[in-house]
């Protein structure tokens, strides 16, 4: 039976681009080995912080395997791969390359809204079609329809290589039903960098962290933290970085995390249609914070 390994501070991993639009691999290495050396206990790439929908399948393609070759089994690598249409994720499961990914998540289909029963069968489908562990991605908010706690738990019952959830429903409450009635070897992992303390305070094993990008070893010293038991120290950190988390969001992602970035000297503030980089005045407040917390 698959279990799950994808535990810590795990990086929702950005893609750098250069100011004509091309994918920028000089930074995106840079920004890979500085996170390494910073606590990163996981990558996860080709996923929504990545930009995905804007790639080529020659540029995923290259961004996957220059994350693999770099990374050489260091961490784990979780890649993305989900969508609307069950039948395009299965036939992609069985053609791709996924040489040096150590699992896959698949986010809930977006758009179509389907029924609790299609969310089931949706995700029972994608586990048979792979040996690879599978790592659910619930986020309504993004996708137009919220996976019930009930199915989550179905699902991990029911098919032995789903080992773990994204939760970024904010829902504490469906979070804590999970983690009640689940079983002993599948997972919740925050999808939300707000909610992370909390959700590892009700039993989360860690997250897949968007400000991860930019302040790997702060957000993984809190995890570490909390895992040892020690939550007012934990607590600290989460409160200093309360005013970032929100702002990292305002004007969408990964806008926010690619200005802090580029403040930060690692990346250019390049974004690809229909997402644009973040305000002025957004920006402005981030690296106020950013000073004041000496970063």
């Amino acid at each position: 039976m698959a279990h799950n390994i994808f535990k810590g501070l795990g990086i929702a991993l950005i893609t750098p681009f250069l100011e004509d639009g091309s994918v920028d691999y000089k930074s995106l290495v840079r920004l890979v080995e500085y996170q390494l050396a910073n606590g990163a206990d996981f990558f996860c790439i080709l996923a929504t912080t990545g930009e995905t929908p804007t790639l080529t399948a020659e540029e995923k393609h290259k961004i996957k395997n220059t994350i693999v070759d770099l990374v050489g089994g260091r961490v784990p690598i979780l890649m993305g791969c989900g969508g609307y249409n069950t039948a395009a994720i299965v036939e992609e499961l069985k053609t791709g390359d996924f040489r040096g990914i150590n699992g896959i998540l698949s986010v809930c289909p977006y758009y179509n809204k389907p029924s609790q029963e299609g969310l089931y069968q949706h995700f029972k489908t994608i586990a048979a079609a792979t040996k690879l562990p599978v790592v659910l991605y619930n986020v309504p908010g993004r996708t137009g329809v919220n996976m019930k706690a009930e199915t989550t738990v179905r699902l991990a019952h029911d098919c032995p290589n789903i080992v773990a959830i994204k939760e970024a429903s904010g829902n504490l409450e469906q979070v804590d039903e999970i983690i009640k009635n689940k079983p002993r070897n599948f997972d919740v992992i925050s999808g939300d960098d707000a909610l992370t303390f909390p959700m590892i305070s009700c039993g989360a094993v860690g997250v897949i962290s968007v400000i991860g990008n930019a302040l790997p070893r702060e957000f993984s010293k809190m995890i570490r933290l909390q895992m040892k038991g020690e939550y007012d120290s934990a607590r600290k950190i989460h409160h200093r970085f309360i005013d970032l988390f929100s702002l990292l969001f305002v004007d969408g992602n990964p806008a926010g995390v690619k200005a802090m970035l580029h403040e930060m000297g690692y990346i250019q503030n390049v974004l690809r249609l229909p997402l644009v980089p973040t305000r002025i005045s957004t920006l402005q407040r981030m690296s106020e914070i950013m000073k004041e917390l000496k970063i």
